[in-house]
């Protein structure tokens, strides 16, 4: 394993042991396959970037995110390379997934349902 990929991997480790009330709540309606039975791991290391939820199987990510990313350069940066490398981002503040759970899982769902053949 690299370096740069032993890091990423505990880094990400880190990361599932100290999740913030928005993640852990939205993280109650993926685990499990519970959004369409689509499979969700948290806190993923996808190329040198970790998203806080990906589904592989529809290459989608859900980035929940604090007021630290309003306009972040680096947030640009990742949702370029995942874009790039064919990737849907989602994107959502602490305070929507805390707010309107079921309008975020909404979201999510039509989108896990857009491209079913």
């Amino acid at each position: 394993m690299g370096v740069i990929v032993a890091r990423i991997t505990l880094l990400a480790k880190n990361l599932r042991k100290a999740p913030t009330d928005a993640e852990k709540l939205l993280w109650k309606h993926l685990r499990l396959k519970q959004a369409e039975g689509f499979k969700f791991r948290r806190q993923s290391p996808v190329g040198n970037y970790i998203a806080d939820f990906a589904c592989f199987e529809k290459k989608l990510i859900i980035e929940v995110d604090g007021g630290q990313h309003a306009d972040s350069v680096k947030d640009k940066k990742r949702d370029r390379w995942f874009k790039e490398n064919g990737f849907k981002i989602l994107r959502f503040w602490n305070n929507e997934v805390l707010d309107n759970t079921e309008g975020v899982l909404e979201v999510i769902r039509g989108e896990l349902l857009s491209s079913l053949s």
